[in-house]
């Protein structure tokens, strides 16, 4: 994974929204979702600690092809629900 930097050359990093024992759970409301650099370090996340990551999303969201492709190579990991 390409990680990013802040001036000072510290990584970036993310949080989910919510978090428990084996789920992270990120609640995003968008009109489209993409891979974003969020969503990978979530995943990668996820696979390491052997949790689950849910991403909530309106139910008229369009999901763009990369995710998709995200979700089906990490089906074990991570999942998108339509709320």
């Amino acid at each position: 994974m390409d990680l990013r930097y802040t001036k000072h050359q510290v990584a970036r990093g993310t949080r989910p929204d919510w978090e428990d024992f084996n789920r992270l759970i990120l609640i995003k409301g968008v009109s489209e979702l993409r891979a974003t650099y969020q969503i990978g370090l979530l995943t990668y996340r996820a696979v390491t600690e052997h949790k689950k990551l849910v991403i909530e999303v309106p139910k008229n969201c369009k999901i763009h092809s990369g995710l998709k492709e995200l979700v089906k190579q990490q089906s074990r990991n991570v999942k998108i629900v339509r709320v």
